[in-house]
Formats: C-alpha cells, sequence, structure tokens
C-alpha cells in the first residue's frame, strides 16, 4: 500500500528547524555568564601586559643609555632626550650610535617617556619613567610608574 499524500506533507519532529524564543534565552544567558567570568580577567591581562611592556621599555632604554655614556663621557642632557640615541647631538664627536635600533616609542598609554639628566632620584646619572595609565604620580596596578629606578615618582 502507497503512503497517502497527506502523510507526506506533514512535518515530523525530527524535520523541525529553528530555535524557540526559550532555547534563544537559554544561550544568550549562558554567552552572557561566560563573557562575565572571562571579560575581567582577561582586561586584567591587557593591563598587566602593558605594564609589563613599560618595565621592559625604560630597561632597554637604561642600556642603550649605558652604551652612550661609555662612548661619550656622560648622558645626553635633558634638552636632547632619548632622541640622542638614535641621532648625534650636536657636534659630539665620539657618537657611534645609534644606540636604538628603532625610533623612541611612546609609553603604552600613548606618551613620551619622561628624561631628566642629571635625575632628581639619580643626581650622577638620570631619571628615566612613564607615569602609568593615569598619567599621575603615584597610583597602584596598571596606573603605577614605572621608573628606572625601581622606586616611585617624587612629586
Amino acid at each position: 500500500m502507497l503512503p497517502s499524500s497527506n502523510s507526506m506533507t506533514r512535518a515530523t519532529p525530527c524535520a523541525r528547524r529553528g530555535m524557540t524564543l526559550l532555547e534563544l534565552l537559554v544561550v544568550l544567558a549562558a554567552i552572557a555568564i561566560l563573557a562575565s567570568v572571562v571579560g575581567p580577567s582577561l582586561f586584567r591581562n591587557v593591563g598587566d601586559a602593558k605594564a609589563s611592556s613599560a618595565k621592559t621599555q625604560v630597561e632597554i632604554f637604561a642600556t642603550a643609555l649605558g652604551a652612550f655614556r661609555l662612548d661619550n663621557d656622560g648622558y645626553p642632557t635633558t634638552a636632547e632626550g632619548l632622541e640622542a640615541l638614535r641621532t648625534r647631538p650636536g657636534a659630539l664627536r665620539t657618537w657611534r650610535g645609534p644606540y636604538l635600533s628603532k625610533i623612541v616609542p611612546k609609553d603604552p598609554w600613548g606618551r613620551a617617556y619622561e628624561y631628566v639628566a642629571p635625575g632628581v632620584q639619580n643626581p650622577e646619572t638620570f631619571d628615566l619613567f612613564t607615569l602609568g595609565r593615569d598619567g599621575r604620580v603615584g597610583g597602584t596596578g596598571e596606573d603605577a610608574d614605572v621608573t628606572s629606578w625601581g622606586g616611585a615618582v617624587d612629586p
């Protein structure tokens, strides 16, 4: 016996397509819960990476400044700044740079690194620092100052 045309057109439960509103809400709730758990730790890691990057850059600049001092019997002046690590300052004959292979970058928060020579914290050498995410003296976490001397910036 052949099936009737009526039984062929009826949808079987397995042939149903799409999701009900309730199923959609359950999926959205699961995504929201996941985002609330993972999101904060992800953004904390971004902040930690920026602070770590600033520390590494300060160390690289300090090493380059040491090489500059060996060649030139002193550090660049405050006016010459970190750019003296890339281009010869004035009529300095003993300059053997560039002491950095790339241009001096901004800090991870988009501001220039602060360089003072002779330094306030280190009167015999230099002070090199960035004020962290907030751009203000002091702070903790990503807002903390990153300095070449390992302490906080004195106002």
